[in-house]
Formats: structure tokens, C-alpha cells, sequence
């Protein structure tokens, strides 16, 4: 069901189909930490854009008086005592926030397999991850729990999950959506986005969202972009695709995507991102090092688990030992480590001047054409428990970093299914604050591939 359907049941109908299929799914999928259906006012009415419409939440973004757990023992119990901006511009529109979704924990993964209440499924085989680390909120909406949800978007976090469970996932500019309320993990990179099932609801998702919040000081006021329209818009392609270990099914795709665009009187060019290959190590000490200063605040003391000791070193030392999860732990051990004295110049410093060249070579290509068409993932949905070795799972977000790194907008939409019967998602990559220009061109890919 999507938006256009929701608007001709009453409130009561939606929420009904939303919670029925809770209670029949919810068991299996594990989609929510924290589900909120059965304390919903249906009374309480407050119209807008967003009107009898369930949104379902990632649990690192806050829902007063909602537990916020960003699915690590480490905040187990902790309720927050605000709303994010987000969320509140979301209730003001007259949404229903139907609960918090499962999620990789701290947000670091890209399988929903992180998470210390257990991993998330694939509605579409149950065998299969969802991809993360929004994977709960994917689950919830590719399921039919909520009609839209909000996710954060670190490395590809929305657009992933979105490609591996035939949903389209929005990026947007970076400091288009205030990030108040949004637990952070790596504060450059950190962006909140949308799900839904549709171009059109991703997108009015976003608008409702987007907007300057005098709360965050990384927020801008969104800027006017010139609409150019299908027929007037070149695209690149990079020629580095031929290069990458990306599945031949969906490099087809991505020439099917190529010419329905074209029969709209789309342009094609090849761009050069030389840089690419050195995305991933480029992310894997930039997030982590950030992540290492974030959570520096999970000590024991002011929130959360606490693990007391006489000795305030040791009550440290325990509440994060049995607190953080593996992965966590990794990413705050790699961080500590490129920052720390004698490292820090060989380690981040490096990775900042790699990351300027990563961003230039971006902007260089989008300067050349109007937008940028990728696949989004490399493979399509693997099995649970398939991926062991941290680096070939950091090696999922090979085409969704560099739009983190140089802070622009990404979409990915659905765009078939390879043999499998497994989604396939395009990804299309616009200029800061193109975000209305590639949901229209992505829109096309919509209508043409499903």
C-alpha cells in the first residue's frame, strides 16, 4: 500500500492493515525494537500532508518518551526525553509513528546482523539480510508494518536496505534534514533519509523533513535547483564500473536503466571517478574515528547500562566491555587508533586529503553531466551469516560512500529482480540539493523495470 491508497481508507483502516501485518510478520522478521501501535490515539487527528499515514522510526532517532536503544545492551531501557526534529515535523504533519526499528548497532553494518536484539529478515526470503544498517525500518515498510519509514544514512545505510528489499531509499544533501535527535555515529557522514515504496512517498517523506533547525548547526535552508526536465539531462556513467567486482545480472540492469532513460531523450556520457577504489579505506578511518569521539559518552555514568565498580577506571571498562557489540567495538578500537599521537598524521589526516580528492572528483564529474547512474549494491541480498570477514562486508557499500564523502544526494530505486527473484536497485546521484530532479528521473526507472 502507499500513500495515494492510504488516503482513501480512514485512519482506522490503515493502521488496522499496518498492525495486521505485525502481528502475522513481526515474529519472524524481527523488524521492531520497540513497536508503539496499541498506544495510538485515533482521535487525536491533526491533519497535513501526512494524514493516516504509519511511519515507522530507526532507533537511533528520538521519540520522546520512546526507549531509544540504537540497538545496543548499552542503552537497554534508556527512554529519551525529547523528540528529534525530524520525528516532530513527521507528528506535525499529521503522521502515526507506529514504533522504533531494529538496526545494525550504533548504526555500523550493512546486513542488520549487528544488532544486540538479533537480526532482521528479508521479507521477501526470510533467509536473506535485508541489508543495514537501517534494516528494521526497511523490513517494516517492504513487509507492509508501516507505509514509510525514517533511516540514517552513514556509508549507504538507507539506500542499501532499500535496494536488497525492493524499496526506493533517499540520501538527501547533507544538512538538508536536521540531525537533532539523531544519536551520532559519524558526525560529517551522518545524514537521516526515507523509505517507502514508492518515488513519490520517498520523496514527500523528505519534503515534509528537510528543512534549517537553528538546533543543528550543520543544517542549511535548501536551495532552489533548476528542474531539468528528462529530455535536456545527460548522465554519466563511470567508466570505473567495468572495474568492479559488481554482479554481471546487475551491470544488465544497469543497461536496461540506461536505455529506458535514453528513450526519454536522456544523454549518456562516461565520467572518470579515479579515486572510487580508495572509497571504502577513505570511509573505514574517517567513521571510525568519529565514532570513537561520539561514543565516548556511553561511559556508565550519565545513561544507560551501568556497571559499578569502586573504581571509576574499572566502571568504565566494564559497562563498555559488556555494553558495545563486536563490531562497535572494532570501529571505536580502529578510530581511537588513527587518532591517537604519532598515528594521526599517517592515518586520518591521510584519509581527510583522500577524502577532498574523492569529493573533487565527484563534483568534477557532475559538473561534466547532470546526474550519475550506478548500480547501488554490487550483489543483490546475500544469505544470513554468509559474510564473516569485516572487510568483504565493508565492501557492500563500495557505490554508496562517495555521496557520503563529498555530502550529495542519492536515490536508489528498485529496478527488477535478477534470476533469483531477488530486487535489484539503481542508483542515481545528483548535485547538492538535486534532490527533486533525480526522484523525477528515477521515477522513470520505476515505471519501466517493475
Amino acid at each position: 500500500m502507499d500513500f495515494s491508497e492510504a488516503k482513501k481508507l480512514s485512519k482506522k483502516e490503515v493502521l488496522e492493515y499496518c498492525q495486521t501485518n505485525f502481528k502475522n510478520k513481526e515474529d519472524e522478521l524481527n523488524a521492531f525494537i520497540t513497536a508503539t501501535y496499541n498506544n495510538i490515539d485515533l482521535s487525536d487527528s491533526k491533519g497535513g500532508i501526512l494524514s493516516e499515514i504509519p511511519i515507522a522510526i530507526k532507533d537511533n532517532i528520538a521519540v520522546e518518551g520512546i526507549p531509544l536503544t540504537c540497538a545496543s545492551k548499552i542503552l537497554d531501557k534508556y527512554r529519551s526525553l525529547f523528540s528529534a526534529t525530524s520525528v516532530e515535523k513527521l507528528e506535525e504533519s499529521g503522521a502515526i509513528i507506529v514504533g522504533k526499528t531494529n538496526m545494525d548497532e550504533f548504526a555500523m553494518g550493512s546486513s542488520g546482523e549487528y544488532s544486540a536484539f538479533g537480526a532482521s529478515k528479508n521479507p521477501i526470503d526470510v533467509s536473506l539480510t535485508p541489508g543495514g544498517s537501517s534494516s528494521g525500518s526497511a523490513v517494516a515498510v517492504a513487509s507492509g508494518m508501516a507505509l514509510g519509514a525514517l533511516g540514517s544514512d552513514t556509508g549507504g545505510s538507507v539506500r542499501q536496505p532499500a535496494s536488497f528489499c525492493g524499496l526506493v531509499g533517499i540520501r538527501p544533501t547533507y544538512g538538508t534534514v536536521s540531525r537533532y535527535g539523531l544519536v551520532a555515529f559519524s558526525s560529517s557522514l551522518d545524514q537521516i533519509g526515507t523509505l517507502a515504496n514508492t518515488v513519490d512517498d520517498a520523496i514527500t517523506l523528505l519534503n515534509v523533513i528537510q528543512g534549517f533547525d537553528e538546533k543543528d548547526s550543520t543544517s542549511v535552508h535548501q536551495k532552489e535547483v533548476e528542474k531539468i526536465p528528462i529530455e535536456k539531462t545527460t548522465f554519466g556513467i563511470p567508466k570505473q564500473i567495468e572495474e568492479l567486482k559488481i554482479s554481471p545480472e546487475i551491470v544488465e540492469r544497469m543497461f536496461d536503466s540506461k536505455r529506458v532513460l535514453e528513450k526519454r531523450g536522456a544523454k549518456f556520457i562516461e565520467i572518470d571517478l579515479p579515486h572510487l577504489k580508495y572509497s571504502i579505506p577513505t570511509y573505514q578511518l574517517i567513521a571510525p574515528s568519529e565514532c570513537s569521539a561520539n561514543l565516548s559518552r556511553f561511559d556508565g555514568i550519565r545513561y544507560g547500562l551501568q556497571i559499578s565498580d569502586e573504581n571509576l577506571k574499572n566502571q568504565y571498562e566494564k559497562t563498555r566491555a559488556e555494553g558495545f557489540g563486536e563490531e562497535v567495538k572494532r570501529r571505536i578500537l580502529v578510530g581511537t587508533y588513527a587518532l591517537s599521537e604519532g598515528f594521526y598524521d599517517d592515518y586520518y589526516i591521510q584519509a581527510c586529503k583522500m577524502r577532498a580528492k574523492i569529493s573533487g572528483d565527484l563534483f568534477n564529474a557532475l559538473d561534466s553531466c547532470d546526474a550519475i547512474l550506478t548500480p547501488t549494491t554490487p550483489t543483490t541480498a546475500f544469505p544470513l551469516g554468509s559474510v564473516q570477514d569485516p572487510l568483504d562486508m565493508y565492501a557492500c557499500d563500495l557505490l554508496t560512500i562517495i555521496q557520503a564523502l563529498a555530502g550529495v544526494p542519492a536515490i536508489s530505486v528498485p529496478a527488477g529482480k535478477d534470476r533469483d527473484g531477488k530486487p535489484i536497485g539503481m542508483q542515481i546521484t545528483g548535485p547538492a540539493f538535486s534532490e527533486t530532479n533525480i526522484a523525477e528521473y528515477a521515477k522513470i526507472i520505476e515505471l519501466e523495470l517493475n
